[in-house]
């Protein structure tokens, strides 16, 4: 834990975010005559949470010129000055007490979150979230957040702690690491989101200022968790994404939305970032796209943001992945960029140069949720037409399953099993065919006549069963 925020408010200093940052006391002396990198007003510094996308004057050079963005020239005198001001704050943080100061945080924290709702609520379709898979080090941060700004971004995304299937991989830079995320804020205007597992990450983050928080796939697994972390942020309004559990459980998803929910007065939103599957796929984890349909059908007031790049795994396939999210109405992507994905410390494959990733933004077709007046009543008699054959469907399908329960009569009669693997394999051979004919997927066929053949097997079994305890 940082201390120091507590004497840093009672002394009058304060960051013009709301964040207490008591190592940048000098900069927020001379934040006045000072100019932002990226996305603000005009000849002013950028605020977290306008979302603004007036174009910026030109950075002034520096002497620091290995990052994109140019931090700001500190004098020696406010150097001196900023040191003098942390040993005063942290010797008077420790005198308060830990409550004392996390009560600070979380104040200062919400009225920072204030202004990050209000712009969320002001971006238009999609909200991108973009930056590095991992934090590598401040120069990749800052510069990533700065080339991503100039490309739309309106969150730069970053993994301090790395939750990584199996050990001896890269595990982020940890707390360190946050830092580098404030001024990447600094010197982009953008607001700042990451991964949190537990409370002490929780903790840390608020101690920093994060803006945005997001429960990752591995702990949406685990109720307990999610609590953990739902607890941690009691009292505080940090919009927080939740990412979908590992495996397909929608009612798991829920679960880990509500709990966020019951306890955190912000807004909750769900990340779409696809299901483990087991072997080599196209993807690195299956769409299954119904489920999040099944999301919004629950929650419908729910924003869903979709996470192309662990959908995909493959930078070549994240533009489809992308526009399908949006051609299903979600809200939002989540796209990795770094400034040499070959180079990644994690997740290379699926990575974008921040010049890619504008030109994939540019390449969206970002259609309306909303029906124009002048084709309502064309679309209405297609609507009507389709209720009509997904009626007939159903009569058929339950024609069908009555002809399973005589099925299984006469396999009871004469003692066969329900299960006739040859008979299944003539099915799919069969349809697989009549499918191609009809120009239909054959794998959405595939998938069909597998729901279709567990129900027939359930209603065999139901007949079997019946029979046997009538005699």
């Amino acid at each position: 834990m940082v201390e120091g925020h507590v004497s840093v408010r009672a002394c009058g200093f304060e960051s013009r975010s709301g964040h207490f940052a008591p190592t940048r006391v000098a900069k927020l002396v001379d934040a006045q005559s000072s100019e932002g990198c990226a996305f603000g007003r005009a000849g002013s510094n950028p605020v977290p949470g306008t979302f603004s996308r007036t174009t910026p004057p030109a950075p002034q050079k520096t002497e620091k010129t290995a990052l994109k963005c140019p931090r700001r020239n500190l004098e020696a005198v406010n150097e001196k000055f900023a040191h003098l001001i942390l040993r005063v704050t942290k010797k008077m943080a420790k005198q308060a007490g830990n409550q004392v100061y996390l009560a600070t945080v979380v104040s200062n924290n919400s009225i920072n979150a204030q202004s990050i709702i209000e712009g969320l609520a002001q971006v238009q379709r999609p909200l991108l979230i973009s930056g590095p898979c991992s934090a590598e080090s401040e120069q990749q941060v800052v510069g990533t957040a700065c080339e991503i700004a100039k490309r739309g971004a309106h969150i730069l995304r970053a993994g301090i702690w790395k939750p990584r299937t199996r050990p001896n991989g890269f595990e982020g830079k940890g707390a360190v690491a946050l830092e580098w995320m404030v001024n990447a804020r600094e010197e982009s205007g953008l607001p700042i989101a990451t991964e949190v597992a537990n409370a002490q990450h929780v903790e840390a983050c608020l101690n920093a200022g994060i803006d945005v928080m997001w429960i990752g796939a591995r702990t949406s697994v685990s109720p307990f968790a999610v609590q953990e972390i739902a607890d941690a942020l009691k009292g505080t309004n940090v919009p927080v994404f939740v990412k979908n559990p590992m495996h397909a459980d929608l009612s798991l998803w829920l679960g880990a939305i509500e709990r966020v929910r019951n306890t955190v007065a912000g807004p909750v939103w769900a990340v779409h970032r696809g299901f483990s599957q087991y072997g080599q796929k196209e993807y690195r984890n299956a769409p299954m796209w119904e489920i999040a349909i099944g999301l919004k059908m629950a929650l419908p007031e729910l924003p869903i943001i979709c996470d192309p790049s662990h959908i995909a795994g493959n930078r070549s396939l994240l533009l489809p992945v992308a526009q399908k999210a949006m051609d299903l109405g979600m809200e939002g992507l989540m796209l990795e960029t770094h400034p040499n994905p070959q180079d990644a410390l994690s997740d290379a494959n699926q990575q974008l140069t921040p010049a890619a990733f504008g030109e994939l933004i540019d390449s969206l077709t970002i259609r309306s949720a909303s029906v124009p007046k002048i084709s309502s009543a064309d679309l209405s008699a297609l609507r009507l037409q389709m209720d009509s054959i997904d009626e007939q469907v159903i009569e058929l399908l339950h024609t069908r399953m009555d002809l399973a329960r005589e099925i299984g009569l006469h396999k009871w009669e004469n003692g066969m099993t329900i299960l006739q693997m040859e008979r299944w394999k003539e099915v799919f051979d069969t349809r697989e065919k009549w499918a191609a004919r009809a120009g239909l997927s054959p794998e959405f066929i595939l998938n069909f006549l597998e729901q279709v053949h567990k129900e027939s097997i359930r209603v065999q079994n139901e007949e079997m069963t019946s029979k046997m305890n009538r005699s």
